[in-house]
């Protein structure tokens, strides 16, 4: 819990003086609320025992200064402490943020995007909203407390023994009601994960969940996540409530034991011992004090809610990156020349299996090289070594005769573009879609990359051209459209290495051959790398590798491999003889 509190801390930075000037009004809010009472007893026996009706209007006066002087820092402390809980949280999610970008894909296997997603947003509220508590309310809950029985003692005497009663008492009680109810809170926050994750997958499939008509299943799915987190709050939520019923028993039994004693005493003594503001002052404090042990166990639930979401936020942020830049890092990449010496690779450490074993490659720059395998057999993961968004097991994978280890990453990932085989395009224009691939470049630089991707005569027949607005993920674009624009997004950053994993699946074989054309006359000295499921996308490439299992099977070109590969002649035979339509 300390370092989890040093952590969080850290994100107070620049929001520490409204955090501490609410701590200072707080401080003077609850020692103004402790004074009102005594002052209000004070007055009740001077008027008991006759008053001028002058002292009795400044002492009005006074409590109505104090009483202003108290809503005045009472609100001002609200201002602060909400600037501070706001800046607190913008921080925290600032910093988690920046730290998924430097996340390498091993770290961030070990998140789903759906808890990702839960911790930057229900976790950090709950955090937040713990301390803005911590801050303003337990700060003034204990010092009302202090204040309230100190007070109490110095006007009740042997009438605040009641405390010593009931103080015990609430206190176990909510202890227990916290301690009940604090399962049922942790619980909830992996549940939040797997909804999250149920309405990110139903929005991401909604194509396919109206094409096989499954919306009746999908909302029982949600419907199940849904009450299953109700029921767990509303276990926790019962069990919290029993803290109000608690409360008025203790506050009760403290109004019937002052109004009794009190009253036996006053009578009994004539007012010489206790009077009637001493009572009336003892009423007040056990309410304060009540109260102020009540909001404590409303502080306590809630920091019980909020600890297990500091955790979640802790482990993302103290979750160093596996990928990180040597000491003294090579900035300029020579040219597009690819080795793999001794390659084998395996996703974790634990893993039994690698993925990769006993990868001996080397690619000349300006080659072409397509890779066929069967589903599985680790084509993607050959290719991610590349650009080091995986670090080798062992062995070692050189980018212009330079260790990929040695080098600076951005500097490294701007030389080698990859069009990945999960497309993806952002919401925004076509124009700020392509420009992720080079912020400064021109018109014609666009025009370019998107004739050579064969997607400029497809921009051009809509009326806004470039300026088409793209739905979120480009919904509003069809597969083949999709994968074209990544092309050319991926062709302006002008890159040493093309990687393109199977990207070009969802276009016809023309257009396929069209972009393999382009690719050959403008960008000759470019490696290129080709994953592909049709021979047609690959068989005029200076090599082509057979992966199978994480191994190469074979390599050389189409009709080195015809004469030698019994693999890549069932797959040239079965997509000759069936047709490209079948293959």
């Amino acid at each position: 819990m300390v370092h989890v509190i040093k952590r969080l801390g850290a994100c107070v930075r620049e929001y520490k003086v409204p955090a501490l000037l609410t701590l200072v009004l707080i401080v003077g809010e609850a020692v103004i609320e402790a004074f009102i009472p005594f002052i209000t007893a004070e007055l009740v026996n001077r008027i008991q025992g006759g008053v001028e009706m002058q002292e009795v209007v400044r002492t009005g006066i006074l409590l109505i200064v104090l009483a202003l002087c108290s809503l005045a820092c009472g609100a001002l402390a609200g201002i602060s402490s909400s600037k501070a809980g706001t800046g607190f949280a913008k921080n925290l999610r600032h910093d988690m943020f920046e730290r998924v970008q430097d996340f390498s894909f091993e770290n961030i296997d070990k998140f789903s995007s759906s808890s990702l997603v839960t911790r930057m947003t229900t976790d950090v509220n709950s955090v937040q909203m713990s301390f803005m508590m911590m801050i303003r309310i337990a700060v003034r809950s204990p010092l009302m407390l202090i204040f309230s029985i100190v007070m109490a003692y110095i006007m009740g005497g042997a009438l605040a023994t009641s405390f010593v009663v009931i103080i015990p008492v609430l206190a176990f009680g909510l202890i227990m009601i916290g301690k009940k109810a604090m399962p049922a809170f942790r619980a909830v926050f992996k549940k939040y994960d797997r909804m999250n994750e149920s309405i990110e997958e139903n929005v991401r499939a909604m194509r396919v969940v109206k094409g096989f008509s499954r919306e009746a299943y999908e909302k029982e799915k949600f419907a199940a996540a849904s009450d299953n987190i109700a029921a767990d709050f509303t276990k926790a939520e019962r069990i919290v409530a029993c803290n109000m019923p608690l409360m008025q028993l203790c506050m009760y039994f403290n109004m019937v034991f002052v109004l009794y004693v009190g009253s036996r005493i006053v009578v009994r003594t004539q007012g010489t011992v206790i009077q009637v503001g001493q009572i009336s002052a003892m009423l007040t404090y056990g309410v304060q004090i009540l109260m102020s042990l009540m909001m404590l166990s409303m502080i306590y639930v809630m920091l019980t809610m909020s600890i297990e979401a500091a955790k979640r936020i802790c482990e993302v942020l103290d979750e160093e990156p596996t990928l990180r830049n040597p000491k003294h890092p090579v900035t300029e990449v020579r040219d597009g020349s690819v080795d793999f010496e001794g390659v084998s690779f395996k996703y974790s450490a634990n893993a039994q299996k690698y993925a990769l074993s006993g990868i001996d490659l080397h690619i000349r720059s300006g080659m072409t090289v397509g890779i066929l395998g069967v589903t599985g057999s680790s084509k993607t993961t050959l290719v991610q070594l590349i650009p080091r968004l995986y670090d080798v097991t062992e062995g070692c994978v050189r980018v212009g005769g330079t260790d990929v280890r040695d080098y600076d990453l951005d500097t490294l990932r701007e030389s080698v573009a990859m069009v990945l085989q999960k497309n993806e395009l952002f919401s925004g224009t076509i124009r700020d879609n392509l420009r992720w691939g080079n912020p400064d470049a021109t018109d014609e630089e666009l025009i370019e990359a998107c004739r050579l991707a064969q997607v400029h005569d497809y921009i051009s027949s809509f009326p806004d051209g470039y300026e088409k607005w793209i739905e979120q993920g480009g919904a509003n674009v069809s597969g083949g459209q999709k994968q074209r624009l990544c092309i050319a997004r991926a062709l302006l950053k002008k890159p040493k290495i093309l990687i393109l994993d199977d990207s070009t699946s969802a276009v016809d074989t023309r257009t396929d051959a069209l972009i393999r054309q382009g690719f050959r006359e403008y960008i000759p000295e470019t490696t290129k790398i080709i994953i592909a499921q049709r021979v047609a996308s690959v068989q005029d490439a200076d090599l082509i590798l057979i992966l199978d299992n994480g191994k190469i099977a074979a390599q050389g070109t189409h009709d080195e491999l015809i004469r030698s590969s019994e693999i890549y002649r069932e797959i040239h035979s079965q997509q000759t003889k069936g047709g490209e339509e079948n293959a």
